[in-house]
């Protein structure tokens, strides 16, 4: 069974990039004690800096499997910007929703996540940016994500409602053309 383990949200606000540079993102994400109301434009309280990347109908939510997690852990003490065995929170890696037991690989564009209340349909991978690098710690983040396909996926609003922590959920088949993990590599050209 798949479960929505967290919720996380942010202001945009101000990130410093790796090179010493100030830019504006919602990227650094944090839980929430639910219910969290979700609008066709996304999650009550949180907000997209770069609307032309994020956000928007198509890209209301993105969702992020806890099973990588460790992951990332690992390879950011690995390039010395965390103690080995350091936990990251939920919503560190830019995500809206934090899910247990749905990796992309078993994701289709087209899909449907339906909760209690809720239904969201994937509509494509998440791409990382410089912005994933800075909040990661260090500059190979992107390409870490990009070799590894361990991208995440945006979702479109279907029925809007409210979310809570701790739901479980059903992925409701779409038409099954194109998997996120096989579109994320052809665009990624990996």
């Amino acid at each position: 069974m798949s479960t929505l383990t967290r919720i996380n949200i942010a202001k945009a606000q101000a990130l410093r990039t790796l090179d010493g540079r100030e830019t504006l993102s919602g990227i650094q994400k944090r839980s929430v004690d639910g219910p969290v109301a979700l609008t066709a434009l996304g999650l009550a309280g949180d907000e997209q800096a770069d609307l032309s990347v994020h956000g928007g109908l198509s890209k209301a939510v993105y969702a992020y499997p806890q099973e990588h997690y460790t992951f990332w852990q690992t390879v950011r003490a690995q390039a010395g910007v965390a103690e080995w065995g350091a936990p990251l929170p939920p919503g560190s890696l830019g995500e809206n929703l934090t899910l247990s037991g749905l990796l992309e690989s078993q994701v289709w564009i087209g899909d449907v996540l339906r909760f209690e209340q809720v239904e969201l349909i994937v509509t494509e991978p998440r791409f990382p940016c410089f912005k994933f690098n800075a909040v990661m710690g260090f500059n190979k983040a992107a390409k870490l994500m990009s070799e590894s396909g361990w991208c995440g996926f945006y979702l479109a609003v279907k029925v809007a409602g409210e979310l809570c922590a701790g739901e479980t959920f059903e992925l409701i088949a779409g038409p099954r053309e194109v998997g996120v993990t096989e579109l994320f590599r052809a665009k990624t050209k990996r």
